[in-house]
């Protein structure tokens, strides 16, 4: 096997495996993002992010790939790019501030700022402006066209019992139906889907705690409406200026924080008046600022970033022998 060398990273616990990829060649991302993200058997983590030199023709100071932990390419990871401005900045791959990241969704700017200890520990992101129509994200709902805005769109419970029950059809699973969750948690009968690059549906509810996502949220990211597949968010408002969120990613599952799915829970409690356009978000992981000064202006999203260890993936000493 050969060797790879990696920095394991993370922004308020949204985990990747970052690998210079100039350095390190990797042949087959996908099946390395398999192998490398089990949290029992090897690194662990929510994907693999691969940074290298930006694409022949593109103005960028570095260039970033995301792979899921299932192998699936994502488009955007707002606490993953947090964390390849420090990757690049550290390093002494660039000096630039703000950064050029090129990334699925174009090239973001990420301004950065250092600790006492001279290395990056937190950065600003332009996530670039909410896509808001269906045919922008991909999605099929009935009676929705192309250019339509899906904002508070009716989901409710037969929506959400055909949603499990088709789920449990195409997994062979028991399916459970019950949705005595949905009046406990009282998670509304509506939705709000936002693409940030990659696409994401909002629900709002009381009870964050009370709904059983590791269920609702495969569910609902493998619903026939979404073709791509879809991130899936719970989101509680505190105050205006203060929501709670949890999040089933798209071929992560659960994770501790998502900074693209943040921003999108911002922009759908604005279309709704749910809250300000400015607001601290708390996700299990930890809190980050998000911001959308107006409708045709770029998300931006503030918060930490984090380096946990380094190490050699596949450097493997010989193992003892039985006599």
């Amino acid at each position: 096997m050969t060797s790879i060398r990696f920095s394991k990273m993370h922004g308020i616990g949204n985990d990747y495996v970052y690998i210079d990829a100039d350095a390190e060649p990797v042949r087959d991302p996908a099946a390395l993002a398999r192998a490398v993200c089990d949290r029992h058997t090897a690194i662990g983590g929510d994907g693999v992010i691969l940074v290298a030199r930006p694409s022949d023709g593109c103005a960028a100071d570095a260039r970033m790939r995301i792979f899921n932990a299932d192998g699936s390419e994502a488009q955007m990871c707002g606490n993953g790019l947090r964390c390849v401005a420090k990757f690049v900045i550290d390093r002494g791959m660039s000096s630039a501030n703000p950064l050029r990241i090129e990334t699925g969704r174009g090239v973001l700017l990420v301004r950065w700022w250092c600790g006492a200890d001279g290395l990056v520990s937190e950065a600003e992101v332009e996530m670039g402006e909410p896509m808001l129509s269906a045919s922008q994200m991909g999605v099929r709902w009935p009676g929705v066209t192309g250019e339509q805005r899906l904002v508070g769109i009716r989901f409710d419970a037969p929506m959400w019992r055909d949603a499990i029950a088709a789920h449990g059809s195409r997994t062979g699973s028991i399916v459970d139906t019950d949705l005595a969750w949905w009046s406990a948690s009282q998670t509304e009968p509506t939705a709000t889907l936002v693409s940030m690059g990659n696409p994401h549906i909002v629900f709002w509810c009381s009870d964050l705690d009370g709904v059983p996502l590791e269920r609702v949220g495969a569910a609902i990211e493998h619903h026939d409406h979404f073709p791509q597949r879809i991130n899936v968010h719970f989101a509680a408002v505190v105050a205006r200026d203060h929501l709670r969120m949890r999040t089933w990613e798209r071929g992560s599952g659960i994770t501790l924080a998502c900074g693209t799915g943040a921003s999108a829970v911002l922009v759908a409690g604005a279309l709704e008046g749910r809250c300000a356009r400015a607001a601290d978000i708390d996700l299990p992981g930890g809190r980050l600022r998000i911001e959308w000064d107006a409708a045709d202006r770029p998300v931006r999203m503030r918060g930490p970033a984090t380096h946990a260890f380094d190490g050699i993936w596949g450097s493997v000493v010989e193992p003892c022998r039985g006599r």
